[in-house]
Formats: C-alpha cells, structure tokens, sequence
C-alpha cells in the first residue's frame, strides 16, 4: 500500500496574525506613569556667596519617622491637623515695619513667621518614610499655600488662583487674556511664594 505524504501547514497567513496580536497588544495595554512632585529648583549660587541669614521663628519645622509619625515644631501631630498648622504659620503676620504683612489675617504672634515672603517650611523625612506617608505630607503642605493663594486671588481679583492658572492654561483662552492673567497669577505667587525646603532623608 503506498504511503500518503502528510499535507504541509499553510503558514503563509501567521505573519500576518502574529502583527495584527501585536497591534491589538499594544493599543489596548494601558501603562502606568508617575506623574511625580512639581518643584522648582532654587537658582545657581557661587560658592562664595554668603547663604542669607534667616531668622528662626521663620522657619515652620516638619519630620517624619520611619514610623511615618510626624513631629511638627516639636510636637506631635496628625496629617490631616497639617494643613492648617501650615496656614497659621504662613498667615500669621508678626512682621512690623518692613516686614508687616497688609494681608494676613492670622493672630501676629511674635514668635512665628512675620510674613509669608520669608516664611519657610522645612520638611525633612527619614529614609524608612513609606512613600503614601511622604506623598500625603508633600500634598498637605502644598495645599496649605494654594489655600491662602485662593483666598488672596478671591480677594483681589473675585476668582481663585486655580481657577487662573487653569484658565491661563486653556488653548482657548486668547493672548490678551493670557497677558492679565500672567499679570494676576505672578502678583499671587509673589505675595505668597512657596518656600518648601526638603532636606536629604536622614537615616
């Protein structure tokens, strides 16, 4: 009895189907980015230049354990009481003279920030941080000047500051529009400026 040649695989179309899977891969899959943190570095300064001198009561202290358990200017405090610890300090307006604040509406202790220009929050984190914990501090603090920016840009000019920003990011927004709005948004965030000094993780 003859032996029947066994009949070849048409592999002429795999090709085609293994291209379209991979089209189909790649336009279905979703992948994850971190949008990350905005920061803004500090501008180049020689070596030689004398670092400014900044008073004590100006700086709002910050720190987190590796217990993720915050100490804010030496006592204990939870994340969600953050933001309006964050406000008084910045509001609180005991600058007299030069450095009186014609804005602020916190109670002008001597013993704190004088006004919001030279206030600094100094945020230092210990490398066993959990990256929520680091993340809801940054947030919660960042919050605390768009709080007081809101309330100034509402104060001045009848809108926030986010609603601003967002309107000076629109495409649609036209150039002259853009130009005021620049105008508003600067005054605001030199009324205000967002002084966030982090230092190097400690151990």
């Amino acid at each position: 009895m003859a032996r029947r040649d066994a009949p070849e695989v048409n592999a002429g179309s795999m090709a085609d189907i293994a291209f379209l899977l991979l089209i189909f891969f790649l336009v279905t899959t979703t992948i994850e980015t971190d949008s990350g943190i905005s920061r803004k570095l500090p501008p180049w300064q020689p070596e030689e230049e004398e670092p400014p001198v900044i008073k004590e009561r100006n700086i709002f202290q910050v720190l987190v354990n590796a217990n993720n358990q915050l100490l804010v200017e030496d006592e204990e405090m939870e994340i969600g009481e953050l933001r309006e610890a964050a406000v008084k300090f910045l509001d609180n307006g005991g600058g007299k003279g030069d450095e009186a604040c014609d804005f602020c509406q916190g109670p002008g202790d001597p013993s704190s920030s004088v006004n919001p220009q030279k206030a600094i929050i100094s945020l230092v984190n210990n490398r066993g941080t959990e990256y929520g914990t680091y993340i809801a501090v940054q947030n919660e603090l960042v919050a605390a000047y768009n709080q007081l920016r809101n309330r100034e840009a509402q104060r001045l000019f009848g809108t926030t500051f986010d609603a601003m920003e967002t309107r000076y990011n629109d495409p649609q927004t036209s150039e002259g529009t853009k130009e005021t709005l620049k105008e508003r948004i600067e005054l605001i965030q030199d009324m205000i400026p967002q002084k966030l000094s982090e230092a190097e993780p400690t151990s």
